[in-house]
Order: structure tokens, then C-alpha cells, then sequence
């Protein structure tokens, strides 16, 4: 029986994984569009989430299939559990990532514009720490979640940043307002896979100490 929940966790656990690195590539190849107005890709960002929906839920079956037929206990149910919220945190992440393809595709419909924040470095700091979550999770890496954790200040100051240039920027071109907003409002969906990539790191943390640690949005 233990050796059968065994199998039954790694499967989980790699589709999981699986679905970790679609929603990675999803959100590379959003960022990777930003300064294109690349519509044709944006679409195919927003079309192929419905992928992410449905391995979303036949994970969530999954999970809930051991949970009734060999009833975990102790490690092997914090790993259960993790598994089941990093799958939800996945998808949220993936919506996230939809949100800005659709400000991608405004952006198109705006008037033009030189972009004003940078967003591939902020992307690829934001992309590392989805990444790093994962991997500090699978390895029982406490040390390497703390460090996620670490990264969340530069990705606020950055959405901070973004605000301040915002409101100077509509308010010295008032006839670019839409485009601007659509440029904010990228920025708060990078921040928000950001903190969801935090949350994960959390449950890293909690199968690999057992301790329960709050996400503590900074100022």
C-alpha cells in the first residue's frame, strides 16, 4: 500500500511539474511580446489557457483519489496537500498571464508610445522565482524558498515604480492615458505571478520544515 501511494504522489507530482513549465513558458513568451504588440501571439497565449484548465482539474481528481483510497498521513499528506495548492497557484499564475496578453492586445488598439518600464528584466526576475518555488518544493529546499522570498522587494519597488511613473506620465501626455493604463496595468499582473510564485515558495517551506509562514505584502 505505502509503495502504491508512493507511485501515485510521483505521478501527481510530475504532472504538477508539467504544468509548472507550460505556465513558465506561457508567461516567457508574454514578456518576451511586450514591446511587439505581437496580437497573433497574444491570442494564442489567451486560447491556449483552456490546456492549463483542464490539467489543472484532472490534477485536482488525482489528488483527491489518494486522499480517499489511501487516506496520507504526516509527510506524505503535506505533500499531497502542497501538490494540490501549488496545482491551484499554477493556475492562477496562468490567468495572470491571459490578463496580459488582453492589455497586450488594447496596447495595439492605443495610440503608440516609447515603453517606460523594463519589463524584460523584471519578467525574468519574476520567471526565476516561479522557477526557483518549483525546484525548492520537489528538492525539499527550505534555503532556496527563503530566497524566493528575498526576491519579492525588487519586484515591488519595480510595481511601486511603475505607479509613480504612471501618474507623471498621463499627467504630462493625458492623450496617451489608455496606453499608459494598459502599461500599469501589466505591471500589477507581473507583481501578482510574483506573489503567487511566493505562495509556492511558502509550501516549499512548509514539507520542507513543517512551518507555516505568512506571504507579508511589502509597502
Amino acid at each position: 500500500m505505502a509503495k502504491h501511494l508512493q507511485l501515485e504522489l510521483e505521478k501527481i507530482k510530475n504532472k504538477v511539474l508539467s504544468l509548472g513549465t507550460v505556465v513558465e513558458d506561457r508567461f516567457r513568451l508574454a514578456a518576451s511580446i511586450l514591446p511587439k504588440r505581437d496580437v497573433v501571439t497574444a491570442d494564442y497565449i489567451i486560447k491556449s489557457n483552456q490546456e492549463v484548465y483542464d490539467t489543472k482539474f484532472e490534477i485536482e481528481e488525482d489528488c483527491l483519489k489518494v486522499l480517499a483510497l489511501h487516506q496520507p498521513v504526516a509527510g506524505d499528506l503535506r505533500y499531497l496537500i502542497g501538490l494540490f495548492k501549488i496545482n491551484i497557484e499554477l493556475e492562477r499564475i496562468s490567468n495572470e498571464v491571459v490578463n496580459i496578453a488582453h492589455c497586450l492586445k488594447d496596447l495595439a488598439e492605443n495610440k503608440p508610445c516609447d515603453y517606460i518600464f523594463d519589463y524584460a528584466s523584471i519578467s525574468e526576475k519574476v520567471r526565476s522565482m516561479l522557477k526557483m518555488s518549483l525546484d525548492a518544493f520537489v528538492q525539499i529546499d527550505s534555503k532556496m524558498a527563503y530566497s524566493v522570498r528575498v526576491l519579492e522587494a525588487e519586484v515591488k519597488a519595480f510595481d511601486r515604480n511603475a505607479r509613480k511613473q504612471l501618474n507623471q506620465s498621463v499627467h504630462e501626455n493625458p492623450e496617451l492615458s489608455d496606453t499608459y493604463v494598459n502599461m500599469f496595468l501589466i505591471s500589477r499582473y507581473i507583481d501578482r505571478v510574483a506573489d503567487k510564485s511566493i505562495n509556492i515558495s511558502e509550501e516549499a517551506i512548509f514539507r520542507a520544515d513543517g512551518e507555516i509562514v505568512r506571504h507579508h505584502y511589502l509597502a
